[in-house]
């Protein structure tokens, strides 16, 4: 048998009758999980292989066990799953399937649609079909993996990068198991019951989650999708002891009403990423666990965690024998250490912020797919160079400022600004458009965008304008829109973003915004800009308004 692989994690399974997977009603032993991803593996090799590399199955699905099958399917087999996110639309999700070469698409009748006319040549398999379920075989074989090598690739995750164009994170056998072991610093074990509700097409859900659950013969609950109402019912019904995050789910898990045994429940540890420390102190309060955050990414270059003394809104240290520092990207020079005044804020944001650079982890980057521009962009000059804006205090301790003036984090999604604002050059009344993001009150970012019009802004036809957009992504409508009598240039004639980012919504400049989910603009008076920066303090985030 092959060594170092994820597919042995999974045929070690085989005969587990231990609970590997709850879904809703539904129970299932790992044994007859294994089974399931058996028959994906034998579905898969009944497909061509192309030339040169594994067979490409893009699965666009919820989170459903036949996600799970087919990852652990495709491990089986030797092929790779692209991840397809359904807040995409339109083109770009198109681009998406396109870019990764996806010689089948795995879906369902609820998502088909999504797809348009589908990638040309491509076959599309509907999981909720009876042709689907026949073409499924009823004794599959054992697979024979000992040809597998670890750096055989088996995922394929999205994120952005500052151009806009898709970047596709490739994830080896290898890597996948080498982060399965890693589940006993998580606190997860045999007994343990794993809560998977964070999208199984972001590494967070399959890395943090379901690979380390495996390898240690837990207990997966899987949920469609994240509910925040949900989370405590869940908690309740499963047992669940372990809870993997992104971004704001803290937040909105935190925003449902306290209940008489919160503290109670069977929940143990929660890991993620991007919670404030308010979120986090309060979610350790509220329900009794402990709370695990690191700084990561799916490239899996750079890694940073908070260890015993690290400063609330730090993100902590790199592991002993990484190394990891702030460079001017203009220079290649370290950045100064961060100096605080006497509120907190950062005093010198001008020196002390860079970017974030792994010293001696490019070779733990294992690439995008099909994209050498976008790896170059990462790995140059031997350093891996994450594009993450960050500084350094003089103890050591690492803290995250940003991102990219072109790519932005809204609700645990990534996405960059070049195909918004592409979307919103559309708009008959816009001569020019940037798109950037402003810093969310909790955590994360939120979308801005100026506009550059020929008229008056007429916040009415703007809303209708996005809502008739079909490639307009689930998180990509601006929360606020700056109105500019002129656009501010670079010598080069680019727009330039940066006095932009700087005003966030101050300034003389006309600034309409929506409080909500939908689509209703009216204007930001002084009281609405006051509130903003009070909600910033309120939640211990105050510090992130001097660093941008």
């Amino acid at each position: 048998m092959a060594s170092g692989i994820f597919a042995e994690l999974v045929l070690a399974r085989a005969g587990d009758a231990h609970p590997g997977l709850l879904f809703e009603d539904e129970v299932r032993s790992w044994a007859e999980v294994v089974r399931e991803a058996r028959a994906r593996a034998a579905l898969l090799d009944a497909f061509p292989a192309p030339a040169g590399r594994p067979r490409h199955a893009g699965v666009l699905l919820e989170n459903v066990p036949e996600y799970v099958y087919w990852i652990l399917g495709a491990a089986l087999a030797g092929a790779t799953v692209v991840g397809i996110n359904p807040t995409r639309r339109g083109a770009e999700l198109a681009a998406d399937v396109a870019h990764t070469d996806c010689d089948l698409i795995v879906t369902d009748t609820a998502h088909a649609g999504l797809l348009g006319t589908g990638p040309a040549g491509a076959p599309v398999l509907l999981t909720d079909s009876a042709e689907y379920r026949a073409a499924l075989p009823a004794d599959p074989p054992v697979p024979d993996v000992a040809g597998l090598a670890p750096g055989d690739r088996l995922l394929l995750l999205f994120t952005s990068g500052s151009t806009g164009a898709p970047k596709a994170v490739v994830c080896s056998q290898g890597r996948l198991a080498a982060i399965a072991a890693g589940g006993a610093r998580m606190g997860i074990g045999r007994g343990s019951v794993t809560y998977c509700a964070m999208p199984l097409f972001h590494g967070n859900s399959v890395m943090a989650n379901l690979a380390m659950a495996l390898h240690a013969g837990a207990t997966v609950v899987l949920r469609r999708r994240f509910s925040a109402s949900g989370f405590l019912p869940d908690v309740r019904r499963y047992g669940v002891t372990y809870f993997n995050y992104v971004g704001r789910a803290l937040a909105y898990i935190l925003a449902t009403p306290e209940r008489d045994g919160d503290a109670a429940t069977t929940l143990e540890a929660v890991f993620g990423t991007e919670a404030s420390a308010q979120d986090m102190a309060g979610f350790a309060r509220r329900f009794g666990c402990r709370i695990i955050e690191g700084y990561g990414s799916s490239e899996g270059a750079i890694s940073i965690n908070k260890v015993p003394g690290t400063p609330p809104d730090a993100l902590g240290l790199p592991p002993d024998g990484v190394r990891v520092a702030v460079l001017d990207p203009a220079t290649g020079d370290e950045c100064a250490c961060a100096e605080f005044d006497a509120a907190g804020r950062l005093a010198n944001p001008g020196a002390a912020i860079g970017e974030l650079v792994g010293l001696n982890t490019s070779g733990s980057f294992e690439g995008y797919y099909n994209n050498p521009e976008a790896d170059a962009e990462r790995v140059h000059d031997g350093r891996y160079w994450s594009g993450d804006l960050g500084y350094r205090d003089a103890e050591g301790f690492f803290y995250f400022a940003g991102r990219g003036a072109d790519r932005l984090r809204v609700d645990s999604e990534n996405f960059a600004a070049a195909p918004v604002e592409r979307i919103l050059s559309r708009w008959p009344e816009a001569v020019m458009c940037a798109v950037y993001p402003v810093p969310d009150p909790r955590t994360g970012d939120q979308v801005m965008a100026a506009l550059e019009l020929r008229g008056a802004f007429d916040p009415a036809a703007f809303a209708a304008f996005l809502a008739a957009q079909p490639d307009l992504g689930t998180k990509w409508a601006p929360r606020f829109v700056r109105i500019v009598g002129a656009m501010p240039l670079t010598a080069t004639g680019k727009v330039d973003k940066r006095p932009l980012r700087r005003l966030y919504w101050a300034g003389p400049d006309p600034v309409w915004w929506r409080p909500g989910r939908d689509l209703a603009y009216r204007p930001l008076g002084a009281e609405d800009a006051a509130a903003l920066d009070g909600r910033f303090a309120a939640h211990g985030r105050g510090h992130v308004l001097g660093s941008w």
